[in-house]
């Protein structure tokens, strides 16, 4: 794939563990990577009915813990306002792939479901190409992969305040 950045830089003979190093992978060349893949999965996320963000809202209530599928749970989960995301909920629940399932305590929050179109919907999922291609790697590269990008969001929600923890 031809990036249009260097991914490997020169060390200059530097030695890591005893090995000697000829090449290390640069950092701006992985983040113009990821940026890479974060925008196809992106576009892909625009398929004529359906846009990222009911993508992603779908995937949360497929997957989450039933006791926090709400959409103020959803809102904490990625780190966004309410107010769009219960728009997305809303529109998703217009469109037939969540439902309302009663209260989540004290009245106060609407439980969210899937339906059953909701789940026939997730067999499209654009997220399903790249777990596809995480699927082929070995082992160890996958392990490589989920430290490096925990490590990245970890970040990500640092430098923009959010600090909290986030659900691997």
């Amino acid at each position: 794939m031809e990036t249009g950045v260097r991914l490997f830089a020169p060390l200059g003979g530097r030695t890591v563990g005893g090995d000697d190093v000829a090449k290390s992978v640069r950092a701006v060349a992985l983040a113009r990577m990821l940026d890479q893949v974060a925008r196809g999965l992106h576009s892909m996320g625009h398929d004529g009915e359906m846009f990222p963000a009911q993508w992603a809202a779908l995937r949360y209530f497929a997957s989450a813990d039933s006791a926090k599928c709400t959409a103020m749970e959803l809102a904490r989960f990625q780190g966004l306002a309410f107010g769009p995301v219960s728009r997305t909920v809303r529109t998703l629940i217009t469109k037939g792939y969540l439902r309302k399932a009663g209260s989540a305590g004290r009245g106060r929050a609407e439980l969210i479901e899937l339906t059953a179109s909701g789940r026939r919907l997730l067999v499209r999922d654009p997220l399903e190409a790249i777990r596809e291609a995480i699927e082929e790697l070995p082992e160890p590269e996958k392990q490589a992969l989920a430290s490096a990008l925990e490590l990245t969001l970890r970040a990500i929600h640092a430098r923009h305040g959010g600090g909290e923890e986030f659900e691997s």
